[in-house]
């Protein structure tokens, strides 16, 4: 027994001293609080609380021009995206650039256990990452 704990110990100081190694790029980076994955994060939170005014201050002026008033906006999500209204969980799927957008995909599990991926399209404004669109993507097939 005192001989794995032995073997244990060695190898958790050797996965540390190569994490060490690695160049700063390659560790994992924790999301800025303002970057578009904390905005994302924080208007589902807001969704969730059914503080509607808060979620619309994560639209971008594009999104509230369309909608006019937070009433509108909360009708939209509520009978649109009920899968955003109340989310159980959700976790990034990946990020990329395209004409001036980021895109952020997002799997969310809806308050019956289904997952659901979103696009959210993020632009930076004077006041900070804004969501300027989400639609919905299809799930990817499991491989057998």
């Amino acid at each position: 027994m005192k001989h794995l704990s032995f073997v244990a110990v060695i190898l958790a100081l050797l996965v540390f001293a190569v994490s060490l190694l690695m160049p700063p790029s390659a560790r994992a980076q924790p999301a800025p609080l303002n970057g578009p994955e904390a905005v994302i994060s924080q208007q589902l939170q807001a969704f969730d609380a059914e503080d509607f005014d808060r979620a619309w201050g994560y639209a971008s002026p594009t999104i509230q021009g369309v909608f006019g008033t937070v009433d509108n906006f909360g009708a939209m999500v509520r009978d649109g995206y009920p899968m955003v209204h109340h989310s159980r969980s959700h976790r990034f799927a990946g990020q990329d650039e395209r004409g001036g957008r980021t895109y952020q995909k997002v799997e969310i599990e809806d308050t019956d256990g289904r997952l659901h991926l979103l696009e959210y399209a993020m632009i930076q404004t004077p006041e900070g990452w804004k969501i300027d669109a989400v639609r919905m993507l299809k799930m990817p097939g499991l491989a057998v």
